[in-house]
C-alpha cells in the first residue's frame, strides 16, 4: 500500500511537473523578434523596425535615433524577419480585393529591389523600389483590406470646449464647443476609398447682463451630417444635411437637405482638397426681431450648395483644416447664403491641442433690425480622437 502510494505520488509529482512547464511555454511571452536593419549607402547602419513606407520613402523607428524618414535611393540594404505586402502601384486595392497579386512575406532590399519571401520555402517575389507604392506590416494588410470593420469603429476627430466668466458690474459669461467626427472606409490611404461618414456639431452661447439694461445674448449653433459613397478614388455622390439657428442674425432655424457629387481634387500623404456641389431644400424660420417687431415670413427655398473643403497636416502635428460654401437660392434669388470657417490646431499633449477658429457666416435676407454677418473667433482646448 505505502510502495503505491509513493509511486502515485512520484507519478503526480512528474506530471504536476510537466504540467507547468508546458503551461508555462504556452502563456509565455513570445520570443522578442529579431530587429529590423537599414544600411545607407555611405555604410551608416540603422538598427530598430521598419514601420511602412509611402511612394520614395520609408519611415523607420530606430532604437536610438527615434522615427526617422528618409528616401529609399539613400538605402543600400535593409533586411527584416517580419512580414509585409508590398503593394504594387499597378494594383487598385478596390472592394474586391485578390491578395494572390500582393507579394507578401518577409522583407529584404539589395540593389534597389525588394525581395518578398513568403515563406521558408516558398519562391521570393522581386519588386523595383519604384515599382512600389506603398509598404505595410501583413497583419495591418489582411485586417484593413480583407475585412469591413463595424459602423462603431473606425472614428477619428476631436472635441473642443472653451468657456469665460466674468463677475463685475456686468455679470456675463460666454462658452464654445464642437465636436467633428470622421469615419473613412476603409480607414488607410493605401486602399481605394469606399464611403466616408461626416458629423460636425459647434456651439457658441454668451450672456451679458447688468442692473437696469436689458441682457445682451449671444447664440449659435451648427449642425450637420454627411454621407459620401465613392464611384473612383477621385468622385463620390453624397447626401447631407444640416441644421442652423443664429440668434445674432434673427435666425431662429434653418434646415437644409439635399445631395450631389464630390469630386477631390488633389490629395497627398500631407493634404487634400476637395470640390462639391449639390441641390438642396431649405427652410429658414426667422425670429422676432428688436422693439416687438414680429418674425419676417418662413421661406421654403429650392437651392444649390457649391463649396470647397481643405486639410493640411504641417510637421510636429499642426494640422489647418479649411472650408467656404455657397448657397444660392433658384425661387428667391435674394435669399441666398455663405460660410466660411478655418481651424488651427497646435499639439499641447499627447491628444490634447490648443485649438484657434474663426466661423463667418452671411445671411442676405436677415430680419428687420439684424445684421447680415455674424463672425466669431474662438480659442478652446481639444482633444483628438485616434
Amino acid at each position: 500500500m505505502r510502495n503505491n502510494l509513493f509511486r502515485f505520488s512520484a507519478l503526480a509529482a512528474i506530471l504536476l511537473a510537466g504540467g507547468r512547464a508546458l503551461l508555462g511555454q504556452g502563456t509565455g511571452q513570445a520570443a522578442k523578434p529579431e530587429p529590423d536593419v537599414l544600411v545607407f549607402t555611405n555604410g551608416e547602419k540603422l538598427i530598430g523596425h521598419f514601420e511602412h513606407s509611402s511612394g520614395a520613402s520609408i519611415t523607420f523607428k530606430s532604437d536610438m535615433a527615434g522615427e526617422v524618414t528618409v528616401d529609399w535611393s539613400k538605402v543600400k540594404e535593409f533586411h527584416s524577419s517580419q512580414k509585409f505586402a508590398v503593394i504594387p502601384k499597378n494594383v487598385r486595392l478596390g472592394k474586391n480585393i485578390d491578395s494572390s497579386k500582393i507579394p507578401q512575406g518577409t522583407l529584404s532590399l539589395n540593389e534597389q529591389k525588394l525581395v518578398v519571401t513568403p515563406a521558408p520555402q516558398g519562391p521570393a517575389q522581386t519588386v523595383p523600389v519604384g515599382d512600389a507604392a506603398h509598404i505595410v506590416d501583413q497583419a495591418t494588410f489582411q485586417h484593413d483590406a480583407l475585412h469591413n470593420p463595424g459602423f462603431l469603429k473606425g472614428w477619428t476627430g476631436a472635441v473642443a470646449a472653451g468657456a469665460s466668466l466674468v463677475e463685475a458690474t456686468q455679470t456675463s459669461h460666454s462658452f464654445s464647443g464642437s465636436i467633428g467626427l470622421v469615419r473613412a472606409v476603409p480607414p488607410e490611404d493605401w486602399l481605394e476609398p469606399r464611403n466616408r461618414t461626416i458629423i460636425d456639431y459647434s456651439q457658441s452661447y454668451g450672456k451679458v447682463s447688468q442692473p437696469g439694461t436689458p441682457t445682451v445674448k449671444t447664440d449659435i449653433i451648427h449642425a450637420d451630417v454627411e454621407r459620401d459613397e465613392y464611384f473612383t478614388s477621385r468622385v463620390y455622390g453624397f447626401g447631407q444635411a444640416a441644421w442652423d439657428h443664429n440668434f445674432s442674425q434673427g435666425l431662429d432655424l434653418q434646415q437644409s437637405y439635399g445631395g450631389g457629387i464630390g469630386w477631390t481634387a488633389y490629395k497627398t500623404d500631407n493634404q487634400e482638397l476637395d470640390f462639391k456641389g449639390s441641390i438642396d431644400y431649405i427652410k429658414q424660420a426667422f425670429a422676432a426681431g428688436p422693439n416687438d417687431i414680429p418674425p419676417a415670413e418662413t421661406k421654403n427655398l429650392i437651392g444649390a450648395i457649391f463649396g470647397e473643403t481643405y486639410h493640411r497636416n504641417f510637421a510636429h502635428g499642426i494640422v489647418l483644416t479649411e472650408g467656404l460654401s455657397i448657397t444660392p437660392a433658384f425661387n428667391d434669388p435674394s435669399a441666398y447664403s455663405a460660410l466660411g470657417n478655418v481651424t488651427l490646431s497646435l499639439p499641447l499633449y499627447k491628444h490634447f491641442n490648443l485649438a484657434f477658429g474663426a466661423i463667418d457666416s452671411y445671411l442676405n435676407n436677415p430680419p428687420v433690425g439684424f445684421k447680415k454677418n455674424s463672425f466669431q473667433f474662438t480659442a478652446a482646448l481639444a482633444y483628438s480622437i485616434p
